[in-house]
């Protein structure tokens, strides 16, 4: 027979005499008043209740058990279903006999088709292509003054995972396309995560978020016909540019060199909004993010973008991977442009709201504040790469956002596209998203929740869980700022001209750089098909500079229209990515071309040159194998049915070397053209003439032996990117 139970903890406090509830003096009560539970943080398991046992998602026993690997990984050695049950074949479905049809009781086989079959969730609407590395922030600790954000405190070290992406293009489009870059970065904080999800260029096509469901329509394949993938050389985005003419200053960055990085570890970074610091005291600075890139800025030629979205795809992400593996981390300085926040939100006459502006650097200096390493490659790309959830929301103490109406939008977007995308709301429980400090969010259940919650009281204030969790003034508080004004759909007057920082940024750049502007507006407007859309878009290039609008109506073959461009604009020196001097060249790629009889100990001699420096040399021959033996042998890394000119940052003739397939002419006369370093040494030389190539031409590095000044001489060179004096017209230099 049973005996009488004693109450539980909960049913004491619930029914114990209090003053909760009792109309009068104190009312409402506190939430202590008839508690006996004020410490319990967090709520205590009853004895009466159970939870399920603490495993991984593979069957990991957690609690006290050394895994020797990640938890999260694949358990013991038996091939099992998703249940634990081991299998012992997987190869067969079960049948009625050997000739008849499959069974409808074989759980082995409905399980694996059917998971099989949910394994791709939705990809991103934009952004949907990209990768992404673990990796380190540091502080150097001289923003400590301006904001009290903790991550960047003096040596602190903070873990991050960076994703980049193309905007327009599907999952399985190229790397290498003409687009805006995503460089959105992750920072686990001690704080909580913060997300600073930026772009390879400072500003956007668009000044309101609500149009930003417009921009993508037009830059993405028409819908008739499902075509062009990941490219806007085509008639609705450039109806869409040429009638909304906010977008032409970043239509300017987006064919320039901008718009065809060469990795992602020359690609700046940029917050595009303004942002807001806050300091320990209360002091408010605005501010402009920027990532600069340890190895310089440089890009790719339009047409060794084009070869390389053919022959490697995934050019990108593989160079990311591959230097990642090789020991040549991705590393970036972390740059703040301080801005004085007056009551107006302008600076020079600039803007700051307007996400179509830039502040020049030599108004504002860009002081740099922290470095970013990448050095670890992702375990597994659906996990983590394609699972990550970023959102502009996620900030810490110390950071604030703006009015900027692009970026209010995006406040919505970011965590309203996960809902779909990760199936609920819990998207922030799986690992790559979880933040590594405590969490205590009072959210409940959902789908695919994980987490079992202890208490009955996911509210505040309780009076039963001792009012826990806590939230006081140590938490994230908003600065109190005025809000005021009349309700209405518009813009500042401020936002109004279109043109201005366009001119900036055309005045701005080298010559190579205009003659590769003018090529790709050249190369874009002519795969428009409606005449009247390519028209336009010169009447706004009017709009911005004579030259540019009668360079390209010229390779367009059309009378180039007048217009106003802004007078007395100021170029901005820092926005040219044409080197001064030779920089870093740590994960570059040199390829060697050699046989069999070639001069194996340079080669040796120029591996060691280049590897002391981060770069990587590859063997190029006619055929796979090694060359030499013994402790001076190499191994050929590449073939020349394999290989193509985009793989390498320059290309060498190893002396010795004899080769006749008709492709190293076509590979050399590539790297040429694309303004690349190219080299010989020895009989080598006459290689690169039957090729066509002209010795005495920049850039073509020509020596008797490869000995150290040799080595020295060539890879200056690749630290200039490319030898742009072979590109540049006579009397435009």
């Amino acid at each position: 027979m049973w005996g009488r139970a004693e109450p539980s903890t909960h049913q004491r406090v619930l029914f114990e005499p209090s003053t909760l509830g009792r109309p009068g003096a104190g009312y409402p009560p506190t939430p202590f008043e008839g508690s006996r539970r004020r410490n319990a943080m967090p709520p205590k398991r009853q004895r009466d209740q159970a939870a399920p046992k603490p495993t991984s998602p593979t069957g990991k026993v957690e609690v006290g058990v050394s895994f020797g690997d990640d938890r999260r990984a694949q358990a013991g050695e038996h091939l099992t279903t998703a249940q634990g049950l081991r299998l012992s074949d997987t190869d067969h479905s079960l049948k009625a006999g050997a000739r008849g049809p499959s069974l409808l009781e074989d759980f082995h086989l409905r399980e694996k088709i059917t998971h099989f079959d949910h394994e791709r969730i939705p990809e991103r609407v934009v952004h949907a292509r990209g990768a992404a590395a673990h990796g380190t922030f540091r502080a150097y600790g001289n923003a400590e003054s301006v904001t009290k954000a903790g991550f960047l405190a003096k040596g602190r070290e903070t873990p991050v995972f960076t994703r980049f992406s193309t905007v327009l293009g599907s999952r399985g489009s190229a790397d290498t396309v003409r687009d805006v870059r995503g460089f959105a970065v992750k920072f686990y904080t001690e704080e909580g995560n913060f997300d600073l999800v930026g772009n390879n260029m400072p500003v956007f096509f668009i000044q309101d978020g609500i149009k930003f469901p417009d921009v993508i329509h037009a830059g993405k394949p028409h819908p008739d016909r499902e075509i062009p993938q990941a490219q806007t050389a085509h008639d609705t985005f450039w109806d869409f540019v040429s009638l909304h003419t906010e977008a032409t200053h970043h239509v300017l960055w987006a064919m320039s060199d901008r718009g065809i990085p060469r990795s992602y570890r020359t690609m700046e970074g940029f917050g595009v909004h303004t942002f807001r610091l806050v300091n320990t005291a209360g002091e408010t600075s605005l501010v402009k993010f920027h990532w600069k890139p340890v190895a310089g800025v440089h890009s790719l030629v339009w047409e060794e973008a084009q070869i390389a979205a053919g022959a490697d795809p995934d050019f990108h992400r593989r160079d990311m991977a591959d230097g990642i593996e090789a020991g040549a981390p991705l590393e970036y300085e972390l740059g703040l442009q301080l801005l004085p926040d007056t009551p107006d939100e302008t600076f020079e006459g600039i803007d700051l709201l307007d996400p179509t502006k830039i502040v020049p650097e030599e108004l504002a200096e860009v002081v740099l504040v922290g470095k970013l390493t990448l050095d670890r490659n992702p375990t597994n790309y659906f996990a983590e790469t394609e699972q990550v959830a970023f959102h502009t929301g996620h900030l810490v103490p110390g950071i604030e956002i703006t009015n900027d109406p692009l970026m209010q939008a995006r406040m919505f977007s970011y965590l309203d596209t996960q809902l779909t995308r990760l199936g609920g709301p819990n998207f922030t429980q799986l690992p790559i998203n979880c933040p590594h400090v405590p969490v205590n969010d009072n959210l409940r259940d959902g789908m695919h929740q994980t987490a079992i919650h202890q208490g009955v009281t996911p509210y505040k204030p309780n009076g039963i869980d001792g009012d826990r969790p806590i939230a006081d003034d140590t938490g994230y508080v908003h600065l109190p700022r005025p809000v005021e004004g009349v309700k209405v759909r518009a813009n500042p007057v401020s936002f109004d001209d279109h043109f201005t920082q366009a001119t900036l940024f055309w005045l701005s750049m080298s010559a190579v750089e205009k003659a590769h502007i003018v090529e790709a507006f050249t190369f874009e407007l002519s795969k428009v098909y409606e005449m009247a859309i390519r028209e336009r878009e010169l009447a706004v290039l009017a709009n911005v500079d004579g030259e540019l609008c009668a360079r390209v109506a010229a390779g367009l073959g059309l009378p180039a229209p007048t217009g106003k461009p802004a007078k007395g604009v100021v170029p901005s020196p820092a926005l040219s990515q044409v080197p001064v001097a030779p920089g870093p060249i740590a994960g570059r790629v040199i390829g060697v071309v050699a046989s069999p009889g070639a001069d194996v100990p340079g080669i040796a001699k120029l591996r060691k040159a280049a590897e002391a420096r981060g770069a990587v040399v590859r063997v190029i021959a006619e055929v796979g194998g090694q060359l030499g033996k013994g402790a001076t042998k190499e191994v050929v890394e590449r073939t020349l049915l394999a290989t193509r000119s985009v793989e390498f940052d320059a290309v060498v003739v190893a002396g010795g070397a004899t080769v006749t397939d008709p492709r190293l002419p076509v590979l050399l006369q590539e790297a040429f053209r694309h303004c690349k370093v190219l080299g010989a040494w020895g009989g080598g030389a006459d290689l690169l003439r039957a090729a066509g190539i002209d010795t005495d031409a920049p850039g073509v590095l020509l020596a008797d032996t490869m000995v150290k000044a040799s080595a020295i001489a060539l890879l200056d060179a690749v630290g200039l990117h490319r030898v742009w004096d072979r590109a540049v017209p006579a009397g435009e230099a």
